[in-house]
């Protein structure tokens, strides 16, 4: 095959489903990975539409059985997997006195251990091709601490480390690995959960922003398609804030 095979996790609304879509008109095919399978319909139509390759797995990302049985089927169906977007990911609104040693544990097991199972099992594909792009989606909220969200944004920091070590671990295999934490999406679940606990006016959001607009999934889309991209092979191990110039530590 000659096409270059994707697997985007968490891919069957927001972000994901904007990776999912920007990837196949460079001419990827996409293994499109959601919970829940049936939820990934519209991704598979929308890039199928367009004339793209993609078929739809279902996987708790925390659960390797699982996960693997995906990578398989992603493998049989459209060849090696030598692009990896780690967009799957849970957050939670809750005071810091409030979060469990359960809330704790499941926040890192989606967020964290999640990342960690599904590189493992694609990497293989990307050792033997000698080439490969691993996308990391994290968090703004990484980088400046939410005092609602404690377990949220360190899960997501420990991305952040997460993507620098791998970046150091692999380069020298042709192996990519690079982090985005969006910042002020709209369009996405959490996005949503966001706006019905901080009811702020847009107007408000966005004239604190320099870019004097909220972002939508496409944002970051399109920065993982550079990232994607031969074009990218000199960037590794990095952090690229796409948040409109949200100012972050």
């Amino acid at each position: 095959m000659s096409y270059k095979v994707a697997l985007v996790t968490g891919a069957a609304a927001g972000i994901g489903a904007a990776c999912c879509k920007r990837l196949a008109e460079d001419g990827i095919a996409i293994g499109v990975l959601d919970l829940d399978k049936e939820r990934c319909a519209e991704t598979i139509d929308a890039i199928k539409s367009a004339g793209g390759t993609a078929i739809a797995v279902a996987a708790d990302v925390s659960n390797r059985e699982q996960v693997h049985a995906a990578v398989e089927e992603v493998r049989e169906a459209l060849g090696p997997i030598t692009i990896l977007v780690n967009n799957a990911g849970i957050a939670e609104f809750i005071d810091f006195e409030d979060i469990t040693d359960e809330k704790w544990d499941r926040m890192f097991a989606i967020n964290c251990r999640g990342p960690f199972i599904v590189t493992q099992e694609v990497l293989p594909d990307m050792k033997a091709a000698g080439w490969g792009r691993i996308v990391n989606i994290s968090s703004s909220s990484a980088q400046t601490g939410t005092k609602v969200q404690v377990h949220y944004s360190s899960s997501k920091g420990a991305i952040v480390s997460f993507t620098r070590s791998l970046a150091e671990a692999f380069g020298p295999l042709g192996i990519t690995v690079n982090n985005i934490p969006p910042g002020s999406v709209m369009g996405t679940i959490m996005s949503e959960e966001n706006r019905s606990r901080f009811p702020i006016p847009i107007d408000e959001l966005t004239a604190a922003m320099p870019a004097r607009r909220l972002g939508i999934p496409e944002d970051i889309a399109h920065t993982c398609a550079f990232l994607c991209d031969e074009a990218s092979s000199y960037i590794t191990g990095q952090t690229v804030g796409v948040n409109g110039g949200r100012v972050v530590s």
